[in-house]
């Protein structure tokens, strides 16, 4: 089968397209005929190993110390079920799958295996409204904006405020926040904020322009996706009881955490989400229903990942970037 294989660490000229041996399904697997797939700033970040000290070192034993054990990217799928393992009862060859690989990886290939059910990844039966490629947009977005929002206990009235909206997981996080009840202000770049209020925010803010720290307004919750804003100045903007959640905290967020509060009763959010298959399906109804979609800013043929992954890069993606492993739809 087709693959793109990561062969070394840094650029994305380390991504090759090359012919890898078609995987057999475990006892416990599902073989997927991979439609589509994403590139995430995550698979960026990975692929040039731009991690924190603390987690650079495990990552590179487990990923290889030297080179990348001749691994494939990808965090996230759309397909078509071709076979299963004996021990699985849950799907069946021919449904139609979308999910996440975990630490598995392996989903820019045009077949994969992952676990009928497992605490890593997860896999469901895709929703009846998407195509393959808006239906592989969903899982790693749509879960984690659903965990640090849950965490957050966002009530119906408050205000929400989310700071790197225009990617794979802030899109999200502003249909989500709006079911949830919320008046939501998204805060990006200037060429995301026509889309920012297409998906439903209330109010937008162009960081290029405005400080949203320096400009008065105080919020219930603000979810910072990437994790670059000021920790002192997020807490003065947080109304009495407010909640900040990190989607990708530094080092030093964790540590002010253990010892500054942000008093009146504020709440710092900082961890690892849980995936799991009840709050995929969870995602699966809001679609179903009209109050969740993706948006696809660019699509690559999967020969042409490393492109994707040079896009990713430069930041102006709005929501997400899709690969298309089986052909068009």
């Amino acid at each position: 089968m087709k693959a793109v294989v990561w062969t070394k660490y840094g650029s994305p000229d380390g991504l090759e397209y090359r012919e890898i041996a078609k995987p057999t399904p475990k006892d416990n697997e599902v073989l997927i005929k991979v439609h589509a797939s994403t590139v995430t700033a995550g698979d960026s970040e990975m692929r040039g190993f731009r991690f924190p000290l603390w987690l650079a070192i495990p990552i590179r034993l487990y990923m290889g110390p030297i080179k990348p054990r001749d691994i494939v990217l990808g965090q996230e799928l759309a397909g078509e079920v071709e076979a299963v393992g004996k021990d699985v009862t849950q799907f069946k060859p021919g449904d139609r799958v979308f999910g996440t690989t975990g630490m598995r990886l392996g989903s820019h290939a045009e077949y994969n295996c992952l676990p009928a059910q497992t605490d890593d990844s997860v896999l469901a039966i895709m929703p009846s409204n998407m195509t393959y490629e808006e239906a592989a947009a969903v899982p790693t977005g749509g879960l984690e904006a659903l965990h640090f929002l849950r965490k957050a206990k966002i009530q119906p009235g408050e205000k929400v405020l989310i700071v790197g909206a225009g990617g794979s997981i802030g899109t999200f996080a502003i249909q989500l926040a709006k079911d949830f009840g919320a008046e939501v202000t998204a805060v990006d770049s200037t060429a995301k904020l026509d889309m920012l209020r297409s998906i439903g925010a209330d109010h937008v803010i162009d960081y290029t322009r405005e400080d949203f720290t320096q400009n008065g307004q105080t919020y219930d919750v603000i979810f910072d996706v990437m994790g670059k804003g000021s920790y002192a100045r997020s807490l003065k903007s947080l109304n009495p009881h407010g909640r900040l959640a990190y989607g990708n905290p530094q080092f030093s967020h964790m540590i002010r955490k253990l010892w500054e509060s942000g008093g009146d009763g504020k709440q710092v959010i900082i961890g690892t989400p849980n995936q799991r298959n009840e709050d995929l399906l969870y995602l699966k109804d809001l679609i179903e229903t009209g109050k969740l979609k993706s948006i696809i800013d660019r699509r690559y043929p999967l020969e042409q990942t490393a492109e994707a992954h040079r896009y990713v890069e430069t930041g102006q993606k709005q929501g997400h970037v899709v690969i298309t492993v089986a052909g068009g739809e």
